[in-house]
């Protein structure tokens, strides 16, 4: 047992390997040519190619990108922020031109997050470049400025100061500026290609398509006329049929498509090129491919088809044996990496799935290709007209405006009216808010914003969907890391290990104030740093000695039974870091105000085994680690990184973050070099991510808004080349957090009171989860965090709806001055929940975790005199094993029912009501224009949706086999409100 317990466990061999990346998912750049039969070279273009194969090491299996990965990247209703939070509420407007004289445009509304009592500024910034959001918490005792917000967004010099805009109609003109972001509907091409076609003219040229291009052209959508059509045409003519008589086209997550099909477009017997189609096609940002005939036989090319527009290629190939598809996509050279990544090998024999994967893809590539200099160009041109056509049109108006009310634009951001004005200042908020909602439904209606349902997302399990840890956990969290299946917490009580369904166990009393942690079960050791200011310390122990404490329950160890375990030269620090990789060797740098100590400890597994079963005489390791040399910098750092070099031979590197800047130390030789420079006034540093793309080192810088990614070649002689490179990226987030957490794919922003959760290749965003009250636990392997919610009595938890009164006066009962603890009718629960990391990297462990705590065997009674069957705390049990026990548990319950249970009266009511048709394509659409808006076929998705309401005994067995009640938020995706309901 205690052999198995030291061995490294395989949660902390993924936290090991979680940092490590790579590009070669997304596919490589290659130089396509196409040739004609006689073999002339016609065309060439560089694309990336994504055919799922892998060159990766054994790490990455086939099948390893499950649907679960399959994602929306930036969905529009996390992204249209002005639709979401502005439009048809009490919102204020402000116009300004910056330094070099360019107009800018700023909106500010003060809203409740998603109603969970979360209130934050969501801010908009409209400059040329582009749009900048970002969400600046509410505070109830400090005001906040147009000014403080624009120094947020690092806009700090001004030719003209910012002044407020009254006029409702401002509303319209600012809703054209958040559309020019892209189109919430697309079109996309289809072309069918026989065997053996080579060029395009033969194509277009296919006046029918085979029987299995019919059945997947069923598959993506349905077939609707186009005469009188009411919905989106993309660019279809729907009077005259000038454009072909029928069309496909679908809803899918609430994004209307239409599909220019080459077979259903008019076809000329006269014209060879068949001119009509590929004016269509042709202007198709996204096209999909359908080529007949064996993989043996000659592929299709992007270089085959003549467009300067099309940028991306879907190839799709049918195989009638097994009933499958397989998919290979073709990008420009030129368009940013898009998700998801095809699986290993991209074969779908689960059609629905190959739909959504699909459509999901086709979406984000055309998002991806509207980011290429092409598009962004035009776009931003088109962005700059249109803000000075703006700007020349409201500036006389603004002269014309009371001085007084002006000069609110450097004042607080919502104010008090003045007693005098304050009756004309209602009316007009009245006649703001009521154009803004009758603009929010003529958009919605019109087809220009996304329906509010997206319609996958209730029965779809996310990879960050967490599990309930410990309820009711009252200590404030000063620190922790994971120990097994167990979380070792430092709290304001002592060092506590808890465990999932478990009394808590002390370990260590108050008297020992732990600041910062490491559990390394690998070399069976806890690095801890104690206490604050001079009489901080380094300490070591041997996690055999705790574990044996614990087991035999001798004693609760205090501050003074650790002096033994105090590492020497490490007094008064304030700050260490460790290898992430320490399997030959783990080294720890420890910073004393602006000397770092670099202290390492030689690795031997055997003698490491030896001595963790024997418990050696020593039970503390401080022998075992050597001081190596003191490094001087100029300033204490605030964050602190080890960067593993190639070698790991005298290019082993220490990233610090201190002042305006990120800088790179060398371990061996303690030269720095600069590798970010900071330039705005202020700078709050996040983190500094090491992370290894294809086994090179890279960073992940993060402070303020920014994450950047700055990747570190080897070095050239004594010093790294930093240097600017294509694999380079930044992005932003929407809030500052105060910890970022890498698990590749993804990246995690923690903040006081929400998750944004984005893909490391290009930080587009995924989803943002609203928790109040969220403090990030641990980190290192499986993700703990605290959560703090509110219970209350009455069935009606959701706060009030804000739109109704002006935020500038907020009301007691909108916005409570008074902590949410203090609300009455309500229970404070505070809770650890656990995110496993195996859920977000894509891998499936294949072992059960040891726990420090011994496995408890719980058997309760039920209230019939049934002993329930023995419940273990282990992760062996399997998947049938489950079900088994759930199914001879509800026979043994239903044997007790004699009766049957009697039916109430609106269950009675409901079984009148006949059951609607479910459509096998997801949120397919038919008929109406109302139904194509709110369409969702809920019920092809009733198999393993949790949230169903059924009584019935096998549904009830399911339930409990996907054990909903041990996540503490359901994702619900509403366009309005991104609601996460803790439990």
């Amino acid at each position: 047992l205690m052999k198995c317990f030291y061995s490294s466990s395989v949660s902390e061999d993924l936290g090991c390997r979680r940092g490590e990346f790579s590009r070669k998912h997304y596919g490589s750049v290659e130089l396509l040519i196409s040739s004609d039969a006689d073999g002339a070279i016609q065309r060439a273009g560089r694309f990336r190619v994504e055919n799922g194969s892998s060159g990766e090491n054994t790490d990455y299996t086939p099948g390893t990108w499950h649907r679960t990965d399959v994602h929306l990247e930036n969905p529009e209703c996390h992204t249209r922020w002005y639709f979401k939070y502005f439009l048809g509420k009490v919102h204020q407007n402000y116009i300004g031109t910056d330094a070099e004289k360019n107009p800018f445009f700023l909106s500010v509304v003060l809203s409740d997050q998603n109603n969970q009592r979360v209130p934050q500024y969501h801010s908009i910034l409209w400059r040329k470049t582009g749009t900048q959001k970002i969400c600046l918490p509410y505070s109830p005792t400090k005001t906040l400025s147009v000014k403080s917000i624009l120094s947020a967004m690092s806009l700090d010099k001004f030719e003209k100061s910012p002044r407020e805009i009254f006029h409702p109609e401002i509303q319209k003109d600012l809703l054209v500026l958040e559309e020019q972001e892209g189109s919430v509907n697309f079109k996309f091409g289809v072309l069918y290609a026989k065997d053996g076609q080579l060029t395009d003219d033969e194509m277009f040229s296919n006046e029918t398509g085979s029987e299995s291009f019919q059945r997947f052209l069923h598959l993506l959508g349905d077939t609707i006329t186009l005469k009188g059509w009411t919905g989106y045409r993309g660019g279809l003519d729907t009077k005259n049929d000038t454009t072909g008589t029928c069309s496909i086209y679908t809803v899918f997550q609430g994004h209307e498509i239409m599909f220019h099909v080459s077979t259903m477009l008019p076809y000329s017997r006269e014209n060879k090129q068949q001119v009509e189609r590929k004016r269509h096609i042709g202007n198709d940002i996204v096209t999909i491919v359908f080529q007949e005939g064996e993989e043996s036989s000659p592929a299709f090319k992007p270089s085959m088809i003549r467009s300067h527009f099309t940028h991306i290629f879907a190839l799709v190939r049918y195989n009638k044996q097994n009933d499958s598809y397989r998919l290979k996509i073709f990008s420009e050279e030129s368009v940013p990496l898009f998700g998801p990544p095809l699986p290993s090998p991209p074969v779908f024999t689960n059609h629905q799935e190959f739909r959504d994967f699909v459509l999901v893809k086709l979406i984000n590539g055309e998002k991806a290709t509207l980011e290429t200099p092409t598009f962004s160009q035009k776009r931003q041109r088109t962005l700059d007209m249109l803000i000075r056509s703006l700007y020349q049109d409201l500036v006389p108006d603004l002269h014309k405006v009371n001085n007084m009310l002006n000069r609110r634009s450097f004042s607080d951001v919502l104010p008090e009216s003045p007693k005098s004005t304050r009756k004309k200042e209602e009316a007009r908020q009245a006649e703001f808010v009521r154009l803004g909602q009758a603009l929010k439904l003529k958009t919605t209606v019109k087809g220009d914003a996304t329906a509010n349902l997206a319609t996958t997302s209730f029965c779809k399990k996310e990879p960050w969907e967490s599990q309930s840890f410990c309820s009711n956990f009252p200590h404030e969290v000063v620190c922790a890391d994971s120990w097994g299946q167990s979380l070792l917490v430092s709290t304001d009580a002592g060092i506590l290990l808890v465990d999932d369904g478990q009394p808590s166990v002390q370990v260590f009393d108050k008297t020992l104030q732990i600041k910062q942690m490491h559990v390394l079960e690998a070399l069976d050791l806890l690095i801890a740093r104690t206490d604050k200011g001079k009489d901080s310390r380094l300490l070591v122990f041997r996690l055999s000695a705790v574990q044996k404490d614990i087991e035999t329950k001798q004693m609760i160890r205090s501050k003074y039974d650790c002096r033994e375990n105090k590492l020497e030269r490490t007094k008064g620090c304030h700050l260490y870091a460790i290898n992430t990789h320490h399997g030959s060797e783990l080294r720890i740098v420890v910073a004393i105000r602006n000397k770092l100590l670099l202290v390492t400890k030689k690795y031997n597994p055997r003698n490491s085994l030896t001595s963790s079963s024997l418990l050696s005489s020593s039970e503390s390791p401080v022998e075992e680690f050597q001081y190596i040399r003191e490094i001087c910098l100029s300033d204490p750092p605030v964050i602190m990184t080890l960067v593993d070099g190639p070698t790991g031979d005298s290019d082993n590197m220490i990233c610090v973050a201190y002042r305006h800047q990120f800088d790179l130390v060398n371990e061996s030789t303690g030269e720095s070099y600069r590798l970010h420079h900071v330039e705005t006034n202020k700078v709050n540093f996040v983190a500094a991510i090491d992370v290894y793309e294809d086994g090179e080192a890279g960073l992940l810088l993060c402070y303020n808004y920014v994450c950047q990614y700055r990747k570190v070649y080897p070095f050239n002689g004594s010093s790294p080349l930093i240097q600017p490179s294509a694999y380079d990226f930044h992005f932003s987030w929407n809030q500052v957090p105060y910890a970022v957490v890498c698990a590749f794919p993804y990246i995690l922003a923690f903040t006081t009171d929400s998750i944004e959760i984005r893909l490391v290749v290009n930080g587009n965003l995924v989803h943002t989860a609203v928790v109040p009250e969220l403090q990030l636990v641990a980190s290192r392997s499986d993700i703990y965090f605290k959560a703090t919610t509110a219970v209350s009595g009455s069935s009606d938890s959701s706060s009030k709806e804000m739109s109704s009164s002006s935020p500038q006066t907020p009301t007691a009962y909108e916005m409570p001055e008074r902590p949410l603890s203090s609300l009455e009718g309500e229970v404070l629960c505070k809770n650890l929940y656990k995110i496993p990391l195996s859920n977000l990297v894509g891998r499936s462990i294949e072992r059960p975790l040891k726990s420090p705590l011994a496995p408890k065997v719980i058997t309760t009674t039920t209230s019939s005199g049934i002993a329930s069957l023995p419940v273990t705390h282990s992760l062996s049990l399997s998947r049938m094993e489950i079900k088994e026990i759930a199914s001879r548990t509800r026979k043994e319950l239903l044997g007790l029912l004699d009766e049957p249970i009697p039916k109430t009266e609106s269950a009675q009511k409901q079984k009148k009501v006949p059951r609607r048709q479910s459509d096998p394509k997801q949120g397919a659409v038919r008929s109406t224009s109302s139904d194509r808006i709110i369409s969702s076929s809920f019920e092809s998705y009733s198999e393993g949706c949790h949230l169903s309401t059924s009584s019935d005994p096998d549904t009830l067995a399911n339930r409990e086999e996907s054990s909903p009640s041990s996540y503490p938020f359901q994702l619900i995706s509403l366009y309005d409100e991104d609601i996460i309901d803790l439990k």
